[in-house]
């Protein structure tokens, strides 16, 4: 209800599409690295990784690690730059100095099909956390709430515009470290704050494999047995984040470069807590709740932090911390919608269909009908992605942004000769290539049957076309991106040498960048 209110409050002044893109450019460095922690710390970080490091332990927490090391990227390569260079979203940064219209389209394709795995995650988490609290149990049931939880976030993004979702990123930022933070005392508090006796107690409690050998939760292979899994995974991590769309928009929210990069660093701090804190909660809940209970309840994986908080405090605590968790997914997914009906809107109908003379106005409106379709989209695929562990969904999404997005961001700030069939191979190649692989992957079909809840932890039940071996594409398909967008720019002869040397100026100096609108 509390952020509902400040939705509505925030949108009074959502006029102009500086307003309503970017929040009016009038955030400091402070709030919106607190904003961005509140977007980046989604119900994968928190419901998935607690999950999937109570179930897996070592090969879990590679997540956090991942997740935390891919802010380095962000920082030192993209952050400031991009702030700089762009307007309201990436393809303005990409279609600087190449053809509009072709690089505009397909950066839209691509930050469509990024947003539209992230938002699967989210809304499955969303089906998953509401009917544990409520005690739903049926596949009906849930998928109610999953439709539910879309026609809220619907009208948070129609009416808030950025400058309500970062206001409620904000409040749920701290919201959720303060309660994470919390329950993580309390564990460590019950082991005598003692980290050391909290992983052998775990690691103690840790059921027996199928096979009957000890299953050790301390040393890596228990998720993945193949060294390329892991290595694969982990690729997609570190590099996918400076390609998100979503957390890329958030640097235009700033009023300078200087702010931009004072964001990025408060977002490694808060992150970087939380993530310490997900490794308690994961080895806590495996020993106090134990892994035969967490696969058992709705939700799968993704409940163990909720049915952690149930063990230590009871229903009042369990109330509280999935509050927590659901505003957290709100707040996640009204920044997707944001930027995926921003780059509809600023991308594919002012500057394709209207040739760069839609007023603002009209743009605005657009944007808002997008949010409405994309809203409709994610409700349909949350409910196909029910019961998969949510940061493993996530780490899809960050395989296409690293596949398609990152190879053209770096080549378009640091490679002079680059051009736009580079551009488009690259975009194309790397998102093809990555979604592809991800179609005929195990995640799809073809995993076999959990003993515990007797269904495939594949999407697709009694089916099995799959001919890729690993879960994650990111070790075929992020250099592939990087290869094409090289083989498409040498082979073309295009080439505007004045137009880089203004993007490289502007991108060191921030000379004619976007500057603040007060009012």
């Amino acid at each position: 209800m509390i952020t509902l209110v400040i939705v509505l409050r925030a949108s009074r002044n959502n006029r102009s599409a500086a307003e309503y893109y970017a929040g009016g450019r009038a955030f400091t460095g402070q709030q919106n690295g607190i904003a961005i922690a509140g977007d980046y710390l989604s119900a994968a970080s928190f419901l998935g990784i607690a999950g999937a490091i109570a179930l897996n332990g070592y090969d879990g927490f590679l997540y956090s690690i991942g997740f935390l090391v891919a802010w380095l990227v962000a920082l030192l390569l993209v952050a400031e730059l991009l702030r700089n260079v762009g307007k309201y979203t990436m393809a303005d940064v990409l279609s600087f100095r190449l053809r509009q219209r072709p690089v505009r389209i397909a950066a839209a394709i691509s930050t469509l099909a990024v947003s539209f795995f992230y938002l699967l995650a989210q809304m499955a988490g969303a089906g998953g956390l509401v009917a544990l609290l409520l005690g739903i149990d049926g596949a009906v049931g849930q998928r109610v709430v999953v439709a539910i939880v879309g026609v809220i976030m619907i009208f948070y993004v129609i009416f808030g515009g950025m400058k309500g979702t970062t206001w409620v990123q904000i409040i749920k930022a701290v919201l959720l470290i303060i309660g994470a933070a919390i329950m993580t005392v309390w564990v460590l508090g019950k082991f005598g704050l003692n980290l050391s006796s909290l992983l052998g107690a775990a690691n103690d409690a840790a059921p027996a494999a199928a096979d009957g050998t000890a299953r050790d939760l301390l040393s890596p292979g228990l998720q993945y047995k193949n060294p390329l899994d892991f290595v694969s995974l982990s690729l997609a991590l570190v590099l996918g984040t400076a390609g998100l769309p979503h957390v890329l928009m958030r640097f235009y929210t700033v009023p300078t470069s200087r702010e931009a990069r004072r964001s990025v660093v408060w977002a490694i701090w808060l992150i970087g807590l939380f993530y310490l804190f997900t490794l308690v909660l994961g080895f806590g809940a495996a020993e106090l709740v134990g892994a035969k209970e967490i696969k058992a309840a709705p939700g799968g994986a993704n409940s163990a932090a909720p049915l952690l908080a149930f063990h230590l405090g009871g229903e009042v605590l369990l109330g509280i911390i999935s509050a927590v968790a659901f505003a957290t997914i709100l707040a996640v997914v009204a920044g997707l919608t944001i930027t995926a009906s921003a780059s509809l809107a600023h991308d594919v109908y002012n500057s394709v269909v209207k040739d760069g003379k839609a007023t603002p106005e009209e743009e605005v409106k657009v944007a808002r009908m997008a949010a409405l379709v994309l809203g409709a989209v994610a409700i349909i695929g949350g409910i196909f992605a029910m019961g998969q562990n949510i940061a493993f969904l996530v780490a899809l999404a960050f395989a296409i942004a690293a596949s398609a997005n990152l190879p053209t961001i770096l080549y378009s700030l640091f490679w002079k000769r680059f051009n736009t069939r580079g551009a488009l191979w690259s975009i194309y190649g790397g998102l093809i290539s990555a979604i592809t692989l991800i179609v005929f992957s195990p995640v799809v079909s073809g995993k076999p049957v959990d003993k515990v809840t007797g269904v495939s932890p594949s999407m697709l039940q009694n089916v099995d076309f799959h001919w890729f071996p690993l879960d994650n594409p990111g070790i075929i398909s992020i250099p592939l991106g990087f290869l094409l967008g090289y083989v498409g720019t040498v082979t073309s002869k295009e080439f505007d040498a004045a137009k880089y040397a203004e993007m490289e100026v502007r991108s060191l100096t921030g000379h004619g960048a976007e500057v603040a609108t007060h009012h």
